[in-house]
């Protein structure tokens, strides 16, 4: 690497002691080292004159290769230095929804701003389907409702939310500022087929567990925006974490549900495998963010 230097800068300077003070040695080291570079590679790359050197036709196709390699070689370096910080690469992320204003898509914002040079890839499914692709490689981080404990994958609690009960804004109870589940136990309630809807539909059948009639449920292959919209149209009910009343759905109301017994809690799980850079940078924004219904700020 030394000699290859040395080399580029005698093709600049065209002059082996100027070329040597510009690298700081002397005029005899820099011309050993040209010498033997000519040597070992048989061919002449100056020729020397009273006044310096001149490239010979191979010596310029040479240090046009040389100059070449370097630059790639730099660009290697210093690309390796931003993917080690995370500063690069790909991060797939899996999510249950991407709410306006809700933690994960302020989080994703803030990500991107702080890492522009990170491909960010979102996949949006059921939480047993984002574990499923992290097992297998194909997601770097998924995020999820409750608290799994999972003996292949590390988690964290990252986020919480009050739950609401979405209503019709003409249905009896919309005019309330709260409900309980007695008074919803009679409702046809909506769920997803995909996104969080199967531990919708669990979460359902606990609370309303030991009555003398079955819930009414009924489970539809539709996004989460539809669900709402069918909730406005007097389809029925659904309910959600809090944040989905950020997003303004013509005709439903949303109302905390008030003995629910705790907050849902949302958690990030990833691979103990994965110790990349960009992941670990997007935990620590997660753990620093301020968030109205309540963040989990890990100590360490």
């Amino acid at each position: 690497m030394t000699s290859l230097i040395q080399v580029l800068a005698v093709a600049e300077y065209l002059n082996f002691r100027h070329a040597a003070n510009a690298l700081g040695v002397s005029q005899s080291s820099v011309s050993a080292r040209v010498k033997t570079l000519e040597e070992n590679l048989g061919v002449l790359l100056f020729e020397r004159h009273a006044r310096g050197v001149r490239l010979t036709q191979a010596g310029r196709h040479i240090i046009e290769g040389i100059a070449a390699a370097l630059d790639q070689l730099d660009h290697t370096i210093r690309t390796a230095g931003m993917l080690a910080r995370g500063e690069r690469g790909h991060l797939r992320v899996g999510v249950h929804a991407l709410i306006p204003g809700g933690f994960l898509s302020t989080l994703l914002r803030l990500y991107r701003e702080q890492y522009p040079g990170i491909e960010v890839e979102i996949i949006e499914d059921t939480a047993r389907d984002g574990l499923t692709q992290l097992r297998t490689g194909r997601l770097d981080i998924a995020f999820v409702v409750g608290v799994p404990e999972l003996s292949d994958c590390h988690s964290r609690r990252i986020w919480t939310e009050p739950l609401v009960a979405a209503l019709p804004d003409r249905h009896p109870l919309a005019s309330q500022t709260t409900v309980a589940w007695t008074d919803l136990a009679r409702e046809t309630f909506l769920v997803r087929h995909g996104g969080t809807g199967p531990q919708v539909y669990d979460h359902i059948v606990l609370r309303l567990a030991g009555r003398c009639y079955a819930p009414s449920i009924l489970r539809f292959e539709v996004e989460r925006s539809t669900i709402l919209s069918m909730v406005g149209q007097g389809f029925g009910i659904t309910i959600t974490g809090a944040a989905t009343s950020l997003a303004t759905t013509s005709g439903v109301v949303f109302l905390p549900v008030v003995d629910e017994p705790e907050p849902i809690t949302f958690s990030a799980v990833w691979s103990p495998f994965n110790r990349g850079a960009a992941l670990r940078n997007l935990l620590t924004i997660a753990s620093k963010m301020d968030w109205p219904y309540g963040s989990s700020r890990p100590d360490s």
